[in-house]
């Protein structure tokens, strides 16, 4: 019996995924592997079209499609952190932007790029975006919130250190920019944000029968961490490096 793995459709979530993949193999699970949106990842797993989720981030971001399922579901390791924030990069004075309340300050409302370019709907980060838009009043100052691919929210917030502007956007921890630039990431102290989640390997109950005892205690055990992901996010989407050999170099750096 194949395991039926998904992943959501995000280079980190790639990555991640990667990792649990080959230590299901080298734990004698055979696997097959699922590539969909947010929403239609998680669709498949409630209609069990896919035994398993790497990752989800609960409780805020991917919390809501799992509503109903909590009974069918078991939760192994939590892979890593995961928050979501909205940022800035370093050269923006924080002596003037500090919080997502200073965009609106006149003379930071001037200088920034009124476009916040964000990633697909069904993303939390473009759900609590859109909301911190509409709370904090910033769509009456000329603020909008763009979905896109991941592709148009990194090359807008690249172009734009380019050339030294002013440009909020809308990201998470763990990402690969993170590797690269120095993001500073706003105070919002409503919590429109959605806080720190866990991003956990989620199984349905009616396939623990598929998995090795040994793949119980790899999932129970595998822990990454921000950092990780965030090196390993940049070494797939920038380096180009094959996702195999990623994971493997990884695995076997932690002996696992």
């Amino acid at each position: 019996m194949e395991l039926q793995v998904g992943r959501i459709d995000l280079s980190f979530h790639h990555v991640a995924a990667a990792v649990v993949l080959v230590g299901l193999e080298r734990a004698g699970v055979h696997c097959q592997l699922h590539t969909a949106p947010h929403e239609e990842m998680f669709t498949m797993y409630a209609r069990g079209k896919v035994d398993m989720v790497v990752g989800a981030w609960l409780p805020a971001s991917h919390g809501k499609y799992l509503i109903g399922m909590t009974d069918q579901t078991v939760r192994f390791s939590v892979l890593y952190t995961p928050y979501c924030l909205w940022g800035v990069p370093e050269y923006v004075p924080a002596g003037q932007v500090a919080s997502v309340a200073d965009i609106l300050k006149p003379e930071v409302s001037a200088q920034c790029n009124k476009v916040i370019q964000g990633i697909n709907e069904g993303a939390g980060i473009s759900r609590f975006s859109r909301n911190v838009i509409r709370e904090y009043g910033l769509d009456k100052a000329g603020f909008t919130f763009r979905s896109g691919t991941i592709a148009d929210c990194t090359d807008a917030f690249i172009r734009a250190h380019e050339k030294g502007e002013w440009v909020v956007v809308p990201l998470w921890q763990p990402q690969y920019l993170f590797h690269s630039y120095k993001i500073r990431a706003l105070q919002e102290p409503r919590g429109l944000l959605g806080g720190m989640d866990q991003a956990c390997i989620i199984l349905r109950k009616d396939a623990l029968a598929k998995l090795t005892p040994r793949a119980v205690t790899f999932l129970k055990g595998i822990r990454l961490g921000n950092a990780a992901v965030t090196d390993m996010d940049y070494q797939y989407v920038v380096e180009g490096m094959p996702l195999d050999r990623i994971a493997r170099d990884y695995l076997d750096r932690v002996c696992i």
